[in-house]
């Protein structure tokens, strides 16, 4: 297997690491909510994401949103405001316990049963890379049928670990599954 790519964009290619393509997409199937939690209505949405079941409050003590119950109850209804400071840990909460909860139902999803999930990889850009130092890279498909390390390393927001399951998985490319390390974007449908 060839190393990875030590120096990246040296000669102007463009482009961002395969498995770092491969979770904003996983992100783009979350769905987070899009008003921001600077706002009531989405502080409000968070808060009652993470405080509808007595699983969604454990889940979002284990993600780091440790206030009292008093203290949610007056977020709740809006007698207090969060600092800066719990807002941004609502967020990362929020973040975390969603990612959880939608990994449990798109891993089935992504899997098929066995029939796995077509993966479109479409190369680096090479546009402003000078002629004799431009690779021959082309779009290329590539049927993944086990998505288990990769949903389980993107829900738990591991970094190492996804760029270990998503080159695990470049491997069947070929001796030439070196050339996608770095892609202009990933693209599969779940």
């Amino acid at each position: 297997m060839p190393q990875h790519t030590l120096n990246f964009g040296q000669y102007g290619a463009d482009g961002v690491k395969g498995h770092l393509a491969v979770a904003r997409q996983l992100d783009a199937h979350v769905d987070y909510i899009a008003t921001p939690v600077t706002t009531s209505r989405g502080l409000l949405a968070r808060l009652h994401y993470l405080t509808r079941t007595g699983h969604a409050r454990h889940a979002a003590r284990e993600a780091g949103l440790t206030v009292t119950e008093r203290t949610l109850k007056a977020w709740l209804t809006g007698r207090r405001r969060p600092s800066a400071a719990n807002l941004r840990k609502v967020e990362t909460a929020y973040r975390t316990v969603r990612r959880h909860n939608v990994a449990r139902y798109l891993l089935p999803r992504l899997n098929r049963q066995g029939r796995g999930t077509r993966v479109e990889i479409h190369p680096l850009d090479q546009s402003a890379v000078a002629r004799p130092h431009r690779r021959v890279v082309e779009f290329r498909t590539i049927n993944i049928r086990h998505w288990d390390h990769i949903v389980a390393a993107w829900a738990a927001e591991d970094d190492l670990a996804l760029d270990d399951a998503w080159t695990d998985k470049l491997v069947d490319l070929g001796s030439q599954w070196g050339q996608y390390e770095y892609v202009t974007n990933v693209g599969f449908a779940a």
